[in-house]
Protein backbone atom coordinates (compact mmCIF):
# COMPACT_ATOMS: atom_id res chain seq x y z
CA UNK A 1 0.00 0.00 0.00
CA UNK A 2 1.23 3.89 -0.95
CA UNK A 3 0.07 6.54 1.25
CA UNK A 4 -0.50 9.54 -0.48
CA UNK A 5 -2.25 13.16 0.41
CA UNK A 6 -3.92 15.83 -0.74
CA UNK A 7 -2.19 19.01 -1.14
CA UNK A 8 -4.56 21.77 0.31
CA UNK A 9 -4.62 24.00 -2.50
CA UNK A 10 -8.18 25.26 -1.10
CA UNK A 11 -6.76 25.57 2.50
CA UNK A 12 -8.95 23.23 3.92
CA UNK A 13 -11.30 20.35 3.31
CA UNK A 14 -14.43 21.08 5.62
CA UNK A 15 -17.28 22.98 4.55
CA UNK A 16 -19.03 23.27 7.95
CA UNK A 17 -15.71 24.83 9.36
CA UNK A 18 -14.27 28.03 8.21
CA UNK A 19 -11.04 27.85 10.39
CA UNK A 20 -9.34 24.77 9.83
CA UNK A 21 -6.14 26.00 11.14
CA UNK A 22 -5.01 25.47 7.42
CA UNK A 23 -3.11 28.03 5.14
CA UNK A 24 -2.24 28.48 1.20
CA UNK A 25 0.93 30.79 2.42
CA UNK A 26 4.10 28.87 0.75
CA UNK A 27 6.02 28.14 3.91
CA UNK A 28 3.09 26.15 5.37
CA UNK A 29 2.81 24.26 1.86
CA UNK A 30 6.70 23.85 1.84
CA UNK A 31 7.10 22.59 5.13
CA UNK A 32 4.12 20.27 4.77
CA UNK A 33 5.47 18.71 1.97
CA UNK A 34 9.03 18.37 3.35
CA UNK A 35 7.61 16.68 6.84
CA UNK A 36 5.65 14.53 4.54
CA UNK A 37 8.31 12.67 3.12
CA UNK A 38 9.81 12.34 6.60
CA UNK A 39 5.97 10.81 7.91
CA UNK A 40 5.91 8.31 5.60
CA UNK A 41 3.96 9.46 2.60
CA UNK A 42 4.74 8.57 -0.82
CA UNK A 43 2.97 10.93 -3.12
CA UNK A 44 1.01 13.91 -3.48
CA UNK A 45 -2.45 14.76 -5.36
CA UNK A 46 -2.07 18.36 -6.64
CA UNK A 47 -5.81 19.38 -7.22
CA UNK A 48 -6.57 21.88 -9.91
CA UNK A 49 -9.45 23.79 -9.58
CA UNK A 50 -9.38 28.16 -10.56
CA UNK A 51 -12.60 28.81 -7.79
CA UNK A 52 -12.53 26.98 -4.54
CA UNK A 53 -15.31 24.42 -4.12
CA UNK A 54 -14.77 24.01 -0.88
CA UNK A 55 -14.77 27.69 1.12
CA UNK A 56 -16.85 29.06 -1.36
CA UNK A 57 -15.62 31.37 -5.22
CA UNK A 58 -13.92 33.79 -3.63
CA UNK A 59 -12.03 31.94 -0.84
CA UNK A 60 -8.48 31.81 -2.43
CA UNK A 61 -7.52 28.26 -4.58
CA UNK A 62 -3.73 27.80 -5.51
CA UNK A 63 -2.32 27.07 -9.39
CA UNK A 64 -1.28 23.25 -9.73
CA UNK A 65 1.15 24.09 -12.02
CA UNK A 66 2.67 27.08 -10.37
CA UNK A 67 2.42 24.91 -7.41
CA UNK A 68 3.99 22.03 -8.43
CA UNK A 69 8.11 22.43 -9.45
CA UNK A 70 8.23 24.61 -6.04
CA UNK A 71 7.13 21.59 -4.23
CA UNK A 72 9.53 19.60 -6.76
CA UNK A 73 12.76 21.57 -5.51
CA UNK A 74 11.98 20.74 -2.04
CA UNK A 75 11.24 17.47 -1.86
CA UNK A 76 13.41 14.36 -2.58
CA UNK A 77 11.32 11.29 -2.93
CA UNK A 78 7.64 12.80 -2.87
CA UNK A 79 5.49 11.48 -6.48
CA UNK A 80 4.25 14.50 -7.53
CA UNK A 81 0.52 13.80 -8.96
CA UNK A 82 -0.25 16.83 -10.95
CA UNK A 83 -4.09 17.54 -11.86
CA UNK A 84 -4.88 18.52 -15.13
CA UNK A 85 -8.36 19.18 -17.28
CA UNK A 86 -7.75 19.01 -21.11
CA UNK A 87 -9.75 21.69 -21.60
CA UNK A 88 -7.36 24.32 -20.00
CA UNK A 89 -4.48 23.11 -20.99
CA UNK A 90 -3.19 22.60 -24.58
CA UNK A 91 -1.16 18.97 -25.00
CA UNK A 92 2.17 20.36 -26.97
CA UNK A 93 2.35 22.68 -24.04
CA UNK A 94 1.58 20.33 -21.24
CA UNK A 95 3.75 18.27 -22.27
CA UNK A 96 6.80 21.19 -22.69
CA UNK A 97 5.89 21.54 -18.79
CA UNK A 98 6.45 17.80 -17.80
CA UNK A 99 9.72 17.90 -20.20
CA UNK A 100 10.65 20.49 -17.47
CA UNK A 101 9.69 19.50 -14.29
CA UNK A 102 11.25 16.25 -14.99
CA UNK A 103 14.40 17.86 -15.26
CA UNK A 104 13.67 18.97 -11.44
CA UNK A 105 11.92 16.07 -10.40
CA UNK A 106 13.55 12.88 -11.94
CA UNK A 107 10.63 9.93 -12.07
CA UNK A 108 8.16 11.93 -9.76
CA UNK A 109 5.70 13.21 -11.99
CA UNK A 110 2.72 11.69 -12.84
CA UNK A 111 -0.62 13.14 -14.22
CA UNK A 112 -4.43 13.03 -12.46
CA UNK A 113 -6.09 13.68 -15.78
CA UNK A 114 -9.58 14.77 -14.95
CA UNK A 115 -12.74 15.13 -17.80
CA UNK A 116 -13.56 18.72 -16.61
CA UNK A 117 -16.92 19.33 -15.28
CA UNK A 118 -17.01 22.49 -14.07
CA UNK A 119 -19.11 24.90 -16.66
CA UNK A 120 -19.43 27.60 -14.41
CA UNK A 121 -15.22 28.18 -14.07
CA UNK A 122 -14.68 27.20 -17.69
CA UNK A 123 -17.26 30.35 -18.31
CA UNK A 124 -15.43 32.57 -16.10
CA UNK A 125 -12.03 31.31 -17.12
CA UNK A 126 -12.69 31.81 -20.88
CA UNK A 127 -12.26 28.10 -21.26
CA UNK A 128 -13.99 25.63 -23.76
CA UNK A 129 -16.39 23.03 -22.06
CA UNK A 130 -17.41 20.10 -22.77
CA UNK A 131 -20.73 18.00 -22.39
CA UNK A 132 -20.22 14.41 -21.06
CA UNK A 133 -18.83 12.33 -23.84
CA UNK A 134 -17.59 15.51 -25.54
CA UNK A 135 -15.27 15.22 -22.32
CA UNK A 136 -13.95 11.87 -22.94
CA UNK A 137 -13.52 12.62 -26.72
CA UNK A 138 -11.25 15.42 -25.77
CA UNK A 139 -9.60 13.65 -23.07
CA UNK A 140 -8.46 10.91 -25.86
CA UNK A 141 -7.21 12.93 -28.56
CA UNK A 142 -5.56 14.71 -26.15
CA UNK A 143 -3.77 12.18 -24.46
CA UNK A 144 -2.99 10.53 -27.46
CA UNK A 145 -1.25 13.23 -28.26
CA UNK A 146 0.77 13.96 -24.95
CA UNK A 147 1.96 10.10 -25.24
CA UNK A 148 3.41 10.71 -28.69
CA UNK A 149 4.80 14.34 -27.78
CA UNK A 150 6.71 12.58 -24.99
CA UNK A 151 8.26 9.76 -26.91
CA UNK A 152 8.35 10.38 -30.38
CA UNK A 153 10.97 12.85 -31.96
CA UNK A 154 8.38 14.98 -33.97
CA UNK A 155 4.70 14.90 -33.90
CA UNK A 156 2.06 15.99 -36.60
CA UNK A 157 -1.36 15.50 -36.07
CA UNK A 158 -4.42 17.06 -37.72
CA UNK A 159 -7.12 16.08 -35.04
CA UNK A 160 -11.07 17.14 -34.52
CA UNK A 161 -9.32 19.23 -32.03
CA UNK A 162 -5.90 19.98 -31.78
CA UNK A 163 -3.03 20.11 -35.02
CA UNK A 164 0.30 20.12 -34.78
CA UNK A 165 2.90 20.57 -37.90
CA UNK A 166 6.19 18.36 -36.78
CA UNK A 167 6.33 19.37 -33.29
CA UNK A 168 9.33 18.59 -31.11
CA UNK A 169 9.68 18.58 -27.40
CA UNK A 170 12.89 18.40 -25.94
CA UNK A 171 14.51 17.24 -23.51
CA UNK A 172 12.57 14.10 -23.83
CA UNK A 173 11.81 12.29 -19.86
CA UNK A 174 13.08 8.98 -19.14
CA UNK A 175 9.39 7.72 -19.01
CA UNK A 176 6.14 9.07 -19.98
CA UNK A 177 4.07 9.87 -16.83
CA UNK A 178 1.62 7.72 -15.01
CA UNK A 179 -1.75 8.40 -15.84
CA UNK A 180 -4.31 8.41 -13.15
CA UNK A 181 -8.20 8.56 -13.72
CA UNK A 182 -11.28 8.55 -12.47
CA UNK A 183 -14.93 8.38 -13.43
CA UNK A 184 -17.93 6.07 -13.33
CA UNK A 185 -20.09 6.65 -16.61
CA UNK A 186 -19.33 3.98 -19.45
CA UNK A 187 -18.13 5.80 -21.82
CA UNK A 188 -14.96 7.39 -18.92
CA UNK A 189 -14.00 3.70 -18.16
CA UNK A 190 -13.67 2.82 -21.92
CA UNK A 191 -10.95 5.72 -22.21
CA UNK A 192 -9.63 4.69 -18.68
CA UNK A 193 -9.54 1.01 -20.08
CA UNK A 194 -7.29 2.41 -22.95
CA UNK A 195 -5.15 4.64 -21.82
CA UNK A 196 -4.89 5.02 -18.00
CA UNK A 197 -2.62 3.31 -15.79
CA UNK A 198 -4.03 3.38 -12.50
CA UNK A 199 -8.12 4.11 -11.46
CA UNK A 200 -8.55 6.21 -8.67
CA UNK A 201 -11.94 5.97 -6.96
CA UNK A 202 -14.34 8.13 -4.56
CA UNK A 203 -14.85 6.91 -1.16
CA UNK A 204 -16.94 3.54 -0.29
CA UNK A 205 -16.94 0.21 1.49
CA UNK A 206 -14.71 -2.23 0.60
CA UNK A 207 -16.81 -4.86 -1.17
CA UNK A 208 -17.98 -1.76 -3.01
CA UNK A 209 -14.65 -0.97 -4.37
CA UNK A 210 -13.50 -4.50 -4.75
CA UNK A 211 -16.69 -5.02 -7.24
CA UNK A 212 -15.37 -1.47 -9.15
CA UNK A 213 -12.10 -3.04 -9.25
CA UNK A 214 -13.21 -6.64 -10.31
CA UNK A 215 -15.41 -4.77 -13.15
CA UNK A 216 -12.19 -2.71 -14.23
CA UNK A 217 -9.60 -5.36 -14.32
CA UNK A 218 -11.82 -7.63 -16.67
CA UNK A 219 -12.22 -4.44 -18.79
CA UNK A 220 -8.56 -4.12 -19.03
CA UNK A 221 -7.98 -8.28 -19.92
CA UNK A 222 -10.75 -7.91 -22.44
CA UNK A 223 -9.02 -5.31 -23.80
CA UNK A 224 -5.45 -6.66 -23.91
CA UNK A 225 -3.71 -3.88 -21.80
CA UNK A 226 -1.21 -4.30 -18.78
CA UNK A 227 -3.30 -4.63 -15.08
CA UNK A 228 -4.33 -1.26 -14.00
CA UNK A 229 -3.42 0.32 -10.36
CA UNK A 230 -6.04 0.72 -8.10
CA UNK A 231 -6.20 4.10 -6.28
CA UNK A 232 -9.20 5.50 -3.66
CA UNK A 233 -9.99 8.70 -1.54
CA UNK A 234 -10.67 8.77 2.26
CA UNK A 235 -10.74 11.36 5.09
CA UNK A 236 -8.74 10.48 8.12
CA UNK A 237 -9.89 11.05 12.07
CA UNK A 238 -7.66 9.19 13.92
CA UNK A 239 -7.81 9.55 17.93
CA UNK A 240 -6.82 7.55 20.66
CA UNK A 241 -10.58 5.93 21.55
CA UNK A 242 -13.49 5.79 19.52
CA UNK A 243 -15.15 8.42 21.71
CA UNK A 244 -12.75 11.00 20.55
CA UNK A 245 -12.70 9.74 16.61
CA UNK A 246 -16.85 10.30 17.11
CA UNK A 247 -16.68 13.63 18.63
CA UNK A 248 -14.88 14.97 16.26
CA UNK A 249 -16.77 13.51 13.32
CA UNK A 250 -20.02 14.97 15.13
CA UNK A 251 -18.16 18.76 15.06
CA UNK A 252 -17.20 18.48 10.52
CA UNK A 253 -20.80 17.10 10.30
CA UNK A 254 -22.64 19.80 12.13
CA UNK A 255 -23.65 21.93 9.24
CA UNK A 256 -25.52 24.57 11.86
CA UNK A 257 -22.29 25.92 12.68
CA UNK A 258 -22.47 28.04 9.97
CA UNK A 259 -25.09 29.63 8.35
CA UNK A 260 -23.95 30.08 5.01
CA UNK A 261 -22.81 26.29 4.68
CA UNK A 262 -26.53 25.47 6.18
CA UNK A 263 -27.51 27.45 3.28
CA UNK A 264 -25.70 25.78 0.84
CA UNK A 265 -26.04 22.24 2.30
CA UNK A 266 -30.05 22.73 2.03
CA UNK A 267 -29.33 23.67 -1.87
CA UNK A 268 -27.17 20.79 -1.83
CA UNK A 269 -30.04 18.29 -0.68
CA UNK A 270 -33.03 19.94 -2.54
CA UNK A 271 -30.43 18.95 -5.89
CA UNK A 272 -29.78 15.39 -4.59
CA UNK A 273 -31.88 12.20 -4.95
CA UNK A 274 -29.48 10.88 -2.28
CA UNK A 275 -30.57 9.66 1.81
CA UNK A 276 -30.23 12.87 3.95
CA UNK A 277 -27.27 11.33 6.12
CA UNK A 278 -25.02 10.27 3.37
CA UNK A 279 -26.35 13.52 1.97
CA UNK A 280 -24.91 15.48 5.39
CA UNK A 281 -21.44 13.27 4.65
CA UNK A 282 -21.26 13.88 1.28
CA UNK A 283 -21.70 17.72 1.51
CA UNK A 284 -19.09 18.06 4.96
CA UNK A 285 -15.89 16.34 2.97
CA UNK A 286 -15.42 16.16 -0.60
CA UNK A 287 -14.55 12.88 -2.67
CA UNK A 288 -16.82 10.59 -0.54
CA UNK A 289 -14.18 10.85 1.93
CA UNK A 290 -16.49 9.85 5.01
CA UNK A 291 -17.65 6.62 3.27
CA UNK A 292 -13.95 5.05 2.99
CA UNK A 293 -14.51 4.30 7.08
CA UNK A 294 -11.01 5.57 8.08
CA UNK A 295 -12.70 7.05 11.43
CA UNK A 296 -11.25 5.59 14.75
CA UNK A 297 -8.34 4.49 16.83
CA UNK A 298 -5.07 3.46 14.74
CA UNK A 299 -5.88 0.29 15.38
CA UNK A 300 -9.26 0.55 13.48
CA UNK A 301 -7.69 2.35 10.97
CA UNK A 302 -5.29 0.13 10.18
CA UNK A 303 -7.78 -2.83 10.32
CA UNK A 304 -9.51 -0.78 7.15
CA UNK A 305 -6.60 -0.44 5.49
CA UNK A 306 -5.96 -4.36 5.42
CA UNK A 307 -9.99 -4.52 3.68
CA UNK A 308 -9.03 -1.72 1.19
CA UNK A 309 -5.72 -4.15 0.42
CA UNK A 310 -7.78 -7.24 0.32
CA UNK A 311 -10.06 -5.42 -2.12
CA UNK A 312 -7.27 -4.62 -4.32
CA UNK A 313 -6.61 -0.93 -3.63
CA UNK A 314 -2.61 -0.06 -3.71
CA UNK A 315 -3.01 3.71 -3.26
CA UNK A 316 -5.09 5.54 -0.73
CA UNK A 317 -5.03 9.80 -1.32
CA UNK A 318 -6.17 10.64 1.64
CA UNK A 319 -7.22 14.18 3.32
CA UNK A 320 -6.30 15.34 6.92
CA UNK A 321 -7.54 18.77 8.80
CA UNK A 322 -5.81 20.56 10.53
CA UNK A 323 -3.77 18.45 7.86
CA UNK A 324 -0.20 19.05 9.79
CA UNK A 325 -1.12 17.88 12.75
CA UNK A 326 -3.13 15.08 11.28
CA UNK A 327 -0.45 13.97 8.87
CA UNK A 328 1.98 14.12 11.66
CA UNK A 329 -0.26 11.39 13.62
CA UNK A 330 -0.99 9.30 10.96
CA UNK A 331 2.62 9.12 9.93
CA UNK A 332 3.48 7.82 13.61
CA UNK A 333 0.35 5.93 14.67
CA UNK A 334 -0.73 4.42 11.43
CA UNK A 335 2.01 4.27 7.89
CA UNK A 336 5.06 3.26 11.07
CA UNK A 337 3.08 0.03 12.32
CA UNK A 338 2.08 -0.55 8.69
CA UNK A 339 5.27 -0.81 7.41
CA UNK A 340 6.98 -2.11 10.68
CA UNK A 341 4.79 -5.26 10.30
CA UNK A 342 5.82 -5.45 7.07
CA UNK A 343 1.83 -4.75 5.27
Amino acid sequence: MRFGYWMPVFGGWLRNVPDEGMSIAWPYIRDLAVHSERHGFDLTLIAELNLNDIKGHRAPSLDCWTLAPAVAAVTDTLELMLAVRPNYHHPAATAKALSTLETIAPGRVSLNVVSSWWKDEADQFGAPFDVHDARYARTEEWLGLLDRLLSEPSVTHDGPLYRLAGTEVEPKPARVPTVYMGGESPRAKEVITALGDSYVMHGDAPEVIAQKIDGMRELRHEAGKPPLQFGMAGYVICRDSEDEAQAELERILDVRSSTEAYASYRDFVEGSQLESHVSLEEYSVSNRGLRAGLVGTPEQIIERIRAYESAGVDLLLLQFSPQHEEMERFGRQVIAPWRAAGS
